[in-house]
């Protein structure tokens, strides 16, 4: 297959195909973490700069979900917590809907605000995101107080006992504290409070890391009924392989800041094109490999604060070159299926 380097500057959308509801263009995210400047005109140190997004791009069709997955450190949180406006980014656009997010995010008043109604997050940790203090009734009744979506006392009661209902949970629960909970119904709270403002977009960071096994799947089935049944647009991060091949439609795979691999989920776990999204997919216990020696991912993540040049993966990859070392990869076309890497490009894999 012929690669073909991509240029979102001709991108032109297919006739009677609706455009992307999310459409990330180039995001960066750097952060400045240097030392004191009194700290480092003694040390004679220049500023160090982190590097945790550098140049995502990807797209997420109405009622799809993109899951990203990587390492950790390697910018998935960071990405997600650029989409709902939680940071700024230091380079690129993020639109939603046909609109530049983040200028409306940055112009507050009633366009930030009907924009973050549409937009909402899910949270990794159930509970660390919950107010200890606060009934779930409260909790659950915050965003629809604050975007004076219902204020009566009785409606907003009988709107809280729906949304519980609709997470598996009864409206009885409405009067108890997240501490009366298990992990798995809390996130089943945080559930309920993002559909709190009927969004059309989640941002999902690990919300079933923090879970048992067993519990994972009773929330995740959750998700994937609540898409059917609203419609909704997901971005699910995870380091969990198989939480993704559940419930994604297409996979980003990260590295050091970098989408380094974008494809159809089942392209992706069928035929892994980038040595880092291989690496990954070889590690996975397989239940039909009994007794196979399973490749575990090599070497460590380089320090963010010093990454390699050329292509960052080329200290772990058994396929680097010269060229690997020096040249940074660009993100190429293999017919729908985006990858990051020399080898890929040259053939030698």
């Amino acid at each position: 297959m012929n690669p073909t380097v991509l240029d979102r500057s001709t991108d032109v959308t297919p006739p009677n195909s609706a455009p992307p509801l999310v459409q990330a263009d180039d995001l960066a995210k750097t952060f400045d973490v240097s030392p004191p400047l009194l700290n480092r005109l003694l040390e004679r140190k220049p500023r160090q700069l982190l590097h945790a997004v550098d140049g995502a791009s990807f797209s997420i069709d109405k009622g799809q979900t993109l899951a990203l997955v990587g390492e950790s450190g390697c910018g998935k949180s960071t990405v997600a917590r650029l989409l709902v406006g939680l940071y700024e980014p230091t380079r690129g656009h993020f639109h939603f809907d046909g609109q530049d997010a983040h200028a409306a995010f940055q112009a507050g008043g009633e366009r930030s605000r009907q924009l973050r109604e549409r937009i909402q997050m899910i949270f990794q940790d159930p509970y660390a995101s919950l107010n200890p203090r606060w009934k779930v009734a409260d909790i659950i009744a915050e965003p629809m107080r604050e975007h004076r979506i219902v204020t009566d006392k009785a409606a907003l009661e009988q709107r809280v006992g729906e949304l519980l209902l609709s997470v598996g949970l009864a409206p009885a629960d409405m009067v108890k504290y997240p501490h009366q909970f298990s992990g798995g119904q809390r996130q089943r709270i945080s559930i309920a409070r993002a559909l709190a403002t009927q969004p059309e977009f989640l941002v999902c960071d690990e919300p079933t890391s923090a879970l048992d096994v067993s519990v994972q799947a009773q929330v995740l089935n959750i998700m994937k009924n609540l898409q059917r049944e609203r419609g909704l647009t997901y971005l699910f991060i995870s380091h969990n392989l198989a939480v993704v091949h559940h419930v994604s439609d297409q996979v980003g795979v990260m590295y050091l800041g970098r989408i380094v691999e974008l494809a159809p989920k089942h392209a992706l776990f069928d035929t892994p094109r980038h040595p880092y999204t291989r690496m990954l997919l070889d590690a996975i216990p397989k239940m039909h490999d009994t007794g196979r020696a399973r490749t575990p991912v090599q070497g460590e993540v380089p320090n963010p604060l010093n990454p390699p040049t050329g292509c960052s993966f080329h200290p772990r990859c058994p396929h680097a070159n010269a060229r690997c070392k020096s040249e940074r990869p660009q993100m190429l076309d293999f017919k729908g299926i985006r990858v990051a890497c020399h080898a890929v490009e040259e053939g030698r894999i």
